[in-house]
């Protein structure tokens, strides 16, 4: 299992990992400081909610484990793990349209909302990883 014993960590390449799908009761951590912004991660296993200065950056239901993580409104890249099948949202560019590519393999595209609120769903067996980018058209 990879989850991020620490809640939120900068890894040696540089990326976010943040999450833990494992824990039973919610857990926080707040005031995180990355390239120049304060990141707030709430995870267990019901959900994992990353919030760059205030603003969703990411929200699985159920929680997740994100591992490797790199994006702005115009491209993200991850790798996700979960006990199964995940939901998640993440705050892009409103009304765009964003390609999704998972394991290598196109799975489609997804419009977003006039909010910007991008909605996708995985399937996942227990601990299994999944490597997904997201990519604006």
């Amino acid at each position: 299992m990879s989850v991020v014993e620490e809640l939120i960590r900068k890894d040696e390449k540089g990326t976010l990992s943040f999450g833990n799908y494992l824990l039973d009761t919610k857990t926080k951590k707040a005031d995180f400081q990355y390239e120049g912004a304060t990141y707030k991660i709430k995870t267990f296993k019901e959900i994992t909610k990353l919030e760059r200065n205030g603003a969703l950056v990411y929200e699985s239901v159920p929680g997740s484990a994100v591992l490797n993580f790199r994006g702005n409104t115009e491209a993200a890249e991850f790798d996700v793990e979960a006990a199964g099948d995940i939901s998640f949202t993440m705050e892009m560019e409103p009304s765009k349209e964003y390609k999704l590519v998972v394991d290598g393999v196109t799975a489609g595209r997804i419009q977003t909302n006039v909010g910007g609120k991008l909605n996708a769903s995985l399937e996942l067996n227990e601990g299994s990883k999944a490597s997904v980018k997201i990519v604006r058209c």
